[in-house]
């Protein structure tokens, strides 16, 4: 029981549960998106099943640490620069997530109204398969960083427990908030972009510090926060921003009509 006491044990709880919510908000924003492809029915399911699985996954990583450590050696060098297999994985992760929040732009901007609704729409498993492979990304750079911190795997797990539970309280304010106002989805999505360049970047062994990268999005919230205080205030407060969702509702496509 002398972790009780141990000011160093805590000390990484507490910093890692903040670096998993951190992590956790980034999978919330983007299991959002992908929920949002599926029938309103399942999205809440699709939201609170892909944070638990997302979780559960990492708690995984976490028991493989000794394995996991290994993917930072190099495997081959191309031109004198060395990837390891935690870079190819970086690499992987970062060229999806720029081509789903692209892809994902595309189609809110310039898609067709209810589109999923005409032809094969994506399906429960597959949103959270590609949630599960985003977040494999992210736990296998979040577990390295974890190792570097503390030593004891309980703490890891504790803090990647406790994250999963706040997400889930959390998760559906987020996601609601998200959806509601159409230029912070389209600020979520740029945020996609910048994590898959940071994680392309690193990937090619550029290190570019977390910082950086999150002071942006900390600063971009900001001033959109202060553009919803200061439109909420206006007379006119609807929406001048219509994106285009994949779903429509059939009582409003007839009544449009």
């Amino acid at each position: 029981m002398e972790w009780i006491t141990n000011p160093e044990i805590w000390t990484a709880l507490l910093t890692l549960l903040f670096l998993e919510v951190v992590l956790g908000v980034d999978n919330v924003i983007f299991i959002s998106i992908l929920a949002g492809k599926l029938p309103a029915e399942q999205q809440d399911k699709a939201r609170r099943t892909g944070i638990i699985a997302a979780g559960a996954m990492r708690v995984v990583l976490l028991m493989l640490v000794g394995w996991i450590v290994t993917l930072k050696e190099d495997l081959f060098e191309v031109f004198g620069v060395g990837f390891s297999g935690k870079d190819l994985i970086l690499l992987a992760g970062g060229i999806f997530l720029l081509y789903k929040a692209t892809n994902e732009i595309h189609d809110k901007l310039e898609g067709e109204e209810g589109h999923a609704s005409a032809r094969v729409a994506p399906t429960f498993a597959s949103v959270i398969a590609q949630v599960l492979l985003l977040d494999l990304v992210f736990s296998v750079d979040s577990v390295i960083t974890a190792v570097g911190m503390t030593e004891y795997v309980p703490v890891m797990v504790a803090a990647v427990l406790a994250s999963i539970g706040i997400m889930l309280v959390a998760s559906r304010s987020i996601y609601t908030f998200v959806n509601r106002h159409p230029t912070v989805k389209m600020l979520a999505l740029a945020f996609l972009i910048l994590i898959g360049v940071t994680l392309v970047a690193e990937g090619l062994g550029q290190k570019i510090p977390k910082g950086y990268v999150y002071s942006a999005i900390a600063f971009s919230v900001f001033v959109e926060a202060l553009n919803i205080r200061a439109k909420s205030k206006a007379k006119h407060a609807d929406e001048v921003v219509h994106l285009h969702e994949p779903y429509v509702d059939d009582h409003e496509s007839s009544t449009s009509s």
